[in-house]
């Protein structure tokens, strides 16, 4: 079943439950509409899905309808609420009342935390589900079809510190619909005109959330080939941004194809679970949703298994031991990397996050880009090679605002690495 994304084309949704107050949690085994969940300055309908066998401390999926459509369309035109019959998760499908029926993925107060419009509604949403479901906020995940796609991609960016994960389905990248004249519409992006490098494209993300320094979900992208809505040009702009936001390489890691038709890239990992994953689906449009890719959604995000969280990134084949030595505004800092692995590391990136304030200025023993946030120290030409149980120390300089801290969350070539 492919899913047709204009309401016209949509088979009529299900008749959803009357819709509760905020002060009764909604019903079990029915998409029900809920009210006064929260700050929703944009409007936005609430509906949620609650399986009967929901689990204790629940994991919860924001499912983001297309231009056009509606949460109960989302609902029954797409096969998550049967996987959460399955798997015990709750289901929030956010819905558009203004009359274009698409979401805010371009004004100014969208592209920002907590700016104001559709993501600070659906942020509401999440908070009323965990407090009403003690759900687990570790395992908050997004997932959306077009616009709903694009919405994906601005809540990941906005919220890093909510979401664990995304899956956008014929989207583009945060920032790429950006407009100011309060136009909802962008024809340079959905042209697949709008090209920018992978640090520029990060630095859009970065800029949604000045200061964080905390990790960053892992994405999953679709896109069509021939979609003639979001060009195809626009998949590519997005890898190279959520791998840039998780300081990736833009080669990847692995290359199959699951289906034929498909090929499918993993950028920081070569499992389920990679930091990046992406489905190019040759010859097809723009209605690339199918009955059956729900699944392969859900053993992204990791879960396909009831009740229990996805498995979690083993500590990485390396060790870090990082300090700084600082003075009025200025610091330096240095970095111990340790392959801890069995077999030898060809080639390294070393991604971290520096505190917030703080900017590199210069640098030895490796390239840094960029000076701030989330940063890749990339190897010399005299030291890429580690084998096992080998170091390399590298070293920069900083200017800081007061925070003159370590760096944290390393990562080696995608992949965590502990610290001591």
């Amino acid at each position: 079943m492919v899913l047709l994304l204009t309401g016209a084309l949509l088979a009529a949704p299900s008749a959803t439950a009357s819709a509760p107050s905020a002060e009764a949690p909604a019903a079990a085994a029915a998409l029900t509409e809920v009210t006064g969940f929260g700050a929703n300055p944009s409007n936005l309908q609430m509906y949620v899905y609650v399986p009967d066998n929901v689990t204790a401390r629940p994991a919860v999926l924001v499912a983001v309808h297309w231009c056009g459509g509606s949460g109960p369309a989302m609902h029954s035109g797409t096969e998550y609420a049967q996987l959460a019959d399955r798997y015990g998760f709750v289901i929030v499908y956010p819905s558009v009342t203004r009359s274009s029926k698409c979401f805010d993925v371009s004004s100014p107060q969208a592209l920002r935390r907590g700016g104001g419009s559709d993501p600070v509604g659906i942020k509401s949403m999440i908070d009323w589900v965990t407090a009403r479901y003690s759900a687990d906020t570790t395992r908050v995940y997004a997932t959306g079809i077009s616009s709903g796609a694009m919405m994906t991609n601005v809540l990941l960016g906005d919220y890093p510190d909510v979401f664990a994960a995304g899956a956008a389905f014929a989207g583009v990248p945060f920032g790429c619909f950006a407009t100011t004249d309060g136009s909802e519409w962008n024809s340079a992006c959905s042209g697949g005109t709008v090209i920018r490098t992978p640090q520029q494209w990060g630095d859009l993300v970065r800029g949604a959330y000045p200061g964080y320094t905390g990790p960053r979900p892992r994405m999953q992208l679709w896109h069509g080939t021939e979609d003639d809505v979001l060009r195809y040009p626009n998949f590519g702009e997005a890898i190279k941004q959520w791998t840039d936001v998780r300081g990736l390489s833009q080669t990847p890691a692995a290359t199959d194809s699951p289906q034929s038709g498909w090929t499918r890239t993993r950028y920081g990992g070569t499992g389920d679970q990679a930091a990046v994953e992406a489905v190019s689906l040759q010859g097809v449009g723009h209605n690339l949703y199918a009955w059956g890719m729900a699944a392969r959604v859900l053993t992204f995000f990791g879960l396909d298994a009831a009740g229990e969280p996805g498995p979690q990134p083993p500590a990485g084949p390396c060790k870090v031991t990082a300090s700084t030595n600082a003075w009025n505004t200025g610091l330096t800092g240095s970095i111990t990397l340790t392959n801890t692995g069995t077999g030898t590391v060809n080639g390294w990136r070393l991604g971290f996050t520096l505190p917030a304030g703080q900017t590199v200025t210069n640098g030895w023993g490796a390239s840094y880009a960029p000076a701030s946030g989330a940063v890749t120290a990339t190897n010399a030409s005299y030291n890429g090679t580690l084998a096992p149980n080998a170091s390399v120390t590298i070293g920069y300089q900083a200017n800081h605002t007061g925070n003159s801290a370590a760096p944290t969350g390393f990562t080696l070539n995608g992949v965590a690495c502990t610290t001591s």
